[in-house]
């Protein structure tokens, strides 16, 4: 039998269910193992005996290990290769910020530095997004809840992780129960990062986002948008097929209601398909009546596997100025990290380099840091 991950936490709450063991012995087990990574669970002081027996008999401290770690050259970007239990590898990148760098409202923001973590939901990915290099891989299997929060254990161990965003490998939402599983972990003690400080990216997946705000509220929703109309969409993006762009936006209105927060869109810049002047006013019609942050991001090209030109600065700048000058829409362009190390936004796929370390470095500006401004 594999034992199961001692963070999946719907699971060791149903086995100390089960076996009547107060529930509150479990986040005192989850802040042990992540001080002590090569504990034995006799180990941890304190608990009933019986819960002794029941974490020997069905659980591990981690059934993952980070297989390397890579630094970019860019020296605030480390990306983890995290072997899993069955033997398949995911991804997850460290960026690291200072949010106290630039202003905000003509004002010193506040603030100091800190880390982010890009946590994956899936092994591959199923949307096949044809500038993503994740979707080259097909989709393998979903993530556990506990396999979701063993990235953040392990990323925790190398530096003090204050932000989460699901943009590593995998929709997301394609992965609901488990995401929301993990979300509530890492919300909870001993990590205990506030939902405001979670971001969920997904292509759209129109019947999970209406439930997403009521099962995990006050989080941060990213939507994979890249085009203002469903043709484009469809022919950069598969899977939206299934989820028509009208439809998609009437639920990001309910969800807009519900959550009274902005919403993230992520729009990715492919040089002659979705950045001319013509597609930054139909992003702007089709925002205008939305509190949105639109964050463009420059395509990072993907080896042999790219069939796509990365935008010239002067289009970005110019789609950015029609959003900003005639919409009002809040527009930012991100600020690519990780590129050399194959880290940066739509980068993620499983190779197996060689074992380097990290070193620290001098912080960026954080452009995630942008919820409630």
């Amino acid at each position: 039998m594999q034992l199961k991950s001692v963070f999946d936490s719907s699971v060791i709450r149903a086995e100390f269910d089960k076996a009547g063991i107060n529930p509150r012995f479990i986040p005192l087990i989850w802040k042990y193992v992540l001080q002590n990574p090569d504990c034995d669970w006799e180990d941890i002081p304190s608990l009933p005996s019986s819960a002794y027996t029941l974490l020997r008999a069905k659980f591990r401290a981690s059934t993952s290990v980070v297989h390397s770690v890579l630094e970019s050259n860019d020296g605030v970007t480390t990306k983890l290769l995290i072997k899993l239990q069955n033997g398949a590898f995911v991804e997850s990148v460290i960026m690291r910020y200072d949010s106290s760098l630039g202003k905000l409202n003509g004002k010193p923001r506040p603030g100091g530095p800190r880390s982010t973590l890009c946590v994956s939901s899936q092994v591959g990915c199923k949307m096949g997004c044809t500038f993503c290099a994740t979707g080259s891989m097909g989709f393998k299997n979903n993530l556990s809840s506990g396999e979701i929060v063993e990235q953040l254990v392990h990323a925790s161990r190398l530096s003090t992780i204050r932000n989460v965003v699901f943009m590593g490998m995998g929709e997301p939402l394609n992965n609901y129960s488990s995401l929301v599983d993990a979300i509530r972990v890492m919300t909870a003690s001993p990590f205990q990062i506030s939902p405001r400080k979670i971001t969920v990216s997904t292509v759209g997946i129109i019947h999970a986002i209406t439930k997403l705000h009521n099962d995990v509220p006050n989080l941060n929703l990213a939507v994979s948008l890249h085009a203002p109309v469903q043709d484009i969409r469809c022919q950069i993006m598969p899977a939206a097929r299934a989820f028509p762009l009208e439809k998609l936006m009437n639920a990001l209105r309910e969800y807009q209601k519900k959550s009274q927060q902005k919403i993230f869109i992520e729009y990715i810049m492919l040089d002659g398909v979705n950045d001319e002047e013509q597609h930054a006013h139909q992003l702007g019609k089709l925002l205008e009546t939305f509190q949105v942050v639109v964050n463009l991001i420059p395509f990072n090209p993907i080896g042999s596997l790219s069939q796509f030109t990365t935008s010239t600065n002067q289009k970005v700048t110019r789609f950015q100025k029609i959003l900003r000058d005639i919409y009002d829409i809040r527009t930012t362009v991100r600020k690519e990290m990780g590129q050399d190390i194959s880290g940066a936004c739509g980068q993620l796929v499983v190779n197996l380099p060689d074992k380097r370390s990290i070193s620290s470095a001098a912080p960026l500006t954080d452009i995630e840091d942008i919820r409630r401004q």
